[in-house]
C-alpha cells in the first residue's frame, strides 16, 4: 500500500533525523551476539547488532567480543553513518517511514550497495512505489534466498510504504 493521503507531505532528507525506533528495528533484525561471528557463509565477521568495525575502525575479527553497551555505541554510530549514506545518495523528499526503511536496508546492505542500486536509482527519480518495490529483491546471498533477508525486507517493505510505521 503505498501512502497517498494528500495531507503528509514528503520532506527535504536533510531534514529527517534518525529515530529510536529506527535503531529499535535495526537491533531487531540484526540481533545481537556478543562473540564474533559470520552471519551467512561468505560475509564478513560481526558482533553486537551486526557492527563490521571496531571503534578504532579496523574490522572486526573472529575471536573477538564486544558487551551490550558497546554493542549499542556502535550500533548508533554505524546508524547514523547510513542516514548520512541515504541522505547523500538520495537527496530528495521522504516520508520519515520511508527514509527508516532505507536507513535500516543500508545499514544491512552497506553504503556502496545502496548508492549504487536500482532502488536509489529509482528514488531519485521519484519513483517512490517503485523504490520500495526494489526493497524485496534484495534477500538473496549469492543466488541463494535467505528466509531472514526475505523477512526483513518485506518487514521494510511494510514500512517504505507506511502500511507499517
Amino acid at each position: 500500500m503505498i501512502d497517498r493521503n494528500p495531507n503528509r507531505t514528503r520532506v527535504a532528507a536533510a531534514s529527517l533525523v534518525l529515530a529510536a525506533s529506527t535503531l529499535v528495528g535495526i537491533a531487531l533484525h540484526e540481533g545481537y551476539t556478543d562473540d564474533a561471528i559470520i552471519p551467512v557463509p561468505g560475509d564478513v565477521p560481526t558482533y553486537g547488532y551486526g557492527t563490521t568495525r571496531k571503534p578504532d575502525g579496523s574490522a572486526v575479527k573472529m575471536g573477538e567480543k564486544t558487551t551490550p553497551t558497546r554493542a549499542l555505541v556502535d550500533l548508533l554510530r554505524d546508524a547514523t553513518k547510513f542516514e548520512q549514506a541515504v541522505k547523500r545518495c538520495a537527496p530528495v523528499p521522504m516520508h520519515p517511514y520511508e527514509f527508516q526503511a532505507y536507513v535500516s536496508f543500508t545499514y544491512n546492505v552497506g553504503e556502496t550497495a545502496f548508492c549504487k542500486s536500482t532502488l536509489a536509482k529509482k528514488l531519485n527519480a521519484l519513483d517512490y512505489e517503485g523504490a520500495c518495490k526494489e526493497l524485496l529483491k534484495w534477500d538473496k546471498v549469492k543466488g541463494v534466498t535467505v528466509k531472514g533477508l526475505t523477512n526483513r525486507r518485506q518487514a521494510e517493505y511494510r514500512i517504505c510504504t507506511g502500511e507499517a510505521e
